[in-house]
């Protein structure tokens, strides 16, 4: 798809995040035992044949670049096209947590303005599904509008994004109203995908017609012009994971033990593509018990794993017992130590004989690079 180019947004925030994102951007989020949140979306546009993509970075955007580096995982090291960032706009003491704000993307203009591609797809960071563009693109040409948004129908959780928007379509998957999803609890609804996709020379319009309203959303410009422009969509078929808070992480991590999950995400025929790591093995010891987990390499596991995430390089000593928990890179359990319901941030280490307990659907962060 040489005539679409990318933009990724990093810059927005993560709901209650309890230190999982004091010092890491949403979007370099470590998920799925070897992975980033950013991954997906990075994988969805290259796995796509999009080979220009431009990623806007938060003020803390050091994580973002130790994992993706100069892009050659994703075969983005290139002469031609390849990978960009795209720093993100210092957003002052009246800061609005955009997700797709108009001064991230008009600081970076000449990204757009170099680039002679046609169109230009526009994604989050924060969703996990798989998804090839290609027949996104074949439909928006084809329906000849003005935008495409992609849209996923789920019903509503009691604690909602408190940025997510839902669609009104019409009959015809014309976009007739752009709504919060405040107070809409239970209810089913056509979920805003966080992707959409535009001409280029129709963004620059936006961008040139909005220069003095830089605190905009895109998705703000399109509500107050929606009579206006031919607005359509697109459905997402299959897993569609939402990431926006602690619980939320900690849900959707725990899906991927399921074998139809691991099955859609991963062994399709478009891979997630992540960052390569040259570990051995994971090293079993004679008495470890592992039960309905996803343990990755690197790890040496001698005491007893049920119903978990273990990320590469952990060590669990002997007589440690880990349930129900999210164990991300290097950390050590020690002999004894007993977690359950525990996000354990990377480079931990748990005393012997620790006993740690979070509630089932509330789990307990313990922080980066502590003695526990």
């Amino acid at each position: 798809m040489g005539k679409i180019i990318g933009i990724i947004s990093c810059n927005y925030l993560m709901k209650n995040p309890e230190g999982l994102t004091r010092d890491r951007p949403l979007a370099a989020l470590p998920f799925g035992g070897r992975y980033r949140l950013l991954d997906f979306a990075l994988s969805n546009m290259v796995n796509s044949g999009i080979r220009t993509v431009g990623m806007v970075t938060p003020y803390h955007y050091r994580p973002i670049l130790d994992h993706i580096g100069a892009g050659k995982e994703w075969y983005l090291d290139r002469k031609t096209g390849g990978l960009f960032i795209l720093p993100g706009a210092t957003h002052g003491i009246y800061f609005k947590n955009n997700k797709f704000a108009l001064r991230d993307i008009t600081k970076n203009i000449e990204f757009l303005e170099k680039e002679k591609a046609e169109y230009v797809i526009i994604s989050g960071c924060s969703n996990i599904f798989n998804i090839d563009y290609t027949n996104v693109l074949r439909n928006h040409e084809e329906t000849k509008v003005d935008i495409t948004l992609l849209y996923k129908e789920l019903i509503l959780n009691a604690d909602e994004d408190p940025q997510g928007v839902i669609l009104e379509i019409d009959a015809y998957g014309r976009v007739q109203k752009l709504e919060s999803n405040q107070g809409k609890e239970g209810q089913g609804t056509k979920y805003f995908a966080d992707v959409f996709i535009l001409k280029r020379t129709f963004l620059l319009d936006i961008i040139k017609g909005h220069q003095n309203m830089e605190n905009l959303d895109l998705l703000d410009i399109l509500r107050e012009n929606i009579s206006q422009l031919k607005i359509g969509t697109y459905s997402i078929a299959g897993y569609f994971g939402r990431i926006y808070s602690k619980q939320t992480y900690f849900q959707r991590s725990m899906e991927l033990l399921q074998p139809s999950v691991q099955n859609e995400l991963f062994l399709g025929e478009h891979r997630v593509l992540t960052r390569i790591k040259d570990n051995p093995p994971t090293k079993y010891g004679p008495s470890n018990v592992i039960r309905d987990s996803l343990v990755s390499s690197g790890c040496i596991i001698k005491g007893c794993v049920s119903g978990s995430i273990i990320f590469r390089g952990v060590v669990v000593e002997a007589e440690a017992s880990i349930t129900n928990c999210i164990v991300l890179q290097k950390c050590v359990i020690k002999k004894g130590a007993m977690l359950e319901n525990v996000i354990v941030d990377k480079y931990n280490i748990i005393n012997p004989g620790t006993v740690i307990k979070g509630q089932e659907g509330d789990p307990l962060v313990i922080k980066k690079s502590r003695m526990v």
